[in-house]
């Protein structure tokens, strides 16, 4: 992960919680990963809920550059709103500049999910409004959630999170810190 200064930082800690989402894990988050090489992070996600642990490891295999885009692959737990299982995949991401302080960043990827034991398309786009504000639309193949992060400090951040289950949305916060 990036701080607003453009420096990886290497460790990242993360809480989320998502009230009245219908499943236990997906309610309260904690993760703790730590940059074992620069685009290489390695960690743990415990949803004490559900008594749930799991290992999660992002691999920056290719950076972006002017003309290419960046190849990542990881493993998390499976999608918001799964109450178990892992996720494998595979993500390509570009980031754009659009002439104005806004940047876009799409990016899309093929997903293996164990609990409904397939492979799903999944994609996104990230929006960095200014400097300490970005948000990110995902699509985990079932799908769409939202997320509005702002940098409180260079190494602290707040989010809000909208998470769609089926037909229903379910609003949640965010806390991040880097160092």
């Amino acid at each position: 992960m990036r701080g607003t200064g453009g420096q990886e930082s290497k460790w990242n800690i993360g809480l989320r919680y998502i009230p009245d989402i219908p499943v236990d894990r997906a309610e309260f988050r904690m993760t703790v990963t730590y940059a074992i090489l620069p685009g290489a992070f390695l960690g743990v996600e415990y949803n004490p809920l559900d008594d749930d642990v799991g290992l999660l490891a992002n691999w920056r295999i290719v950076d972006e550059t002017k003309s290419t885009p960046m190849l990542m692959v990881g493993t998390s737990s499976d999608r918001i709103g799964t109450p178990n299982g892992r996720a494998y995949y595979t993500t390509l991401a570009k980031s754009f500049r659009t002439g104005t302080s806004i940047s876009l960043a799409p990016y899309v990827g093929l997903s293996y999910g164990e609990f409904d034991d397939e492979w799903i398309g999944i994609g996104g786009m990230g929006v960095r409004w200014m400097k300490d504000l970005a948000s990110t639309s995902s699509y985990d193949g079932h799908n769409l959630h939202h997320m509005l992060d702002y940098t409180l400090t260079p190494n602290h951040r707040i989010g809000f999170v909208l998470a769609e289950q089926g037909s229903k949305h379910y609003g949640g916060v965010s806390l991040g810190w880097t160092f």
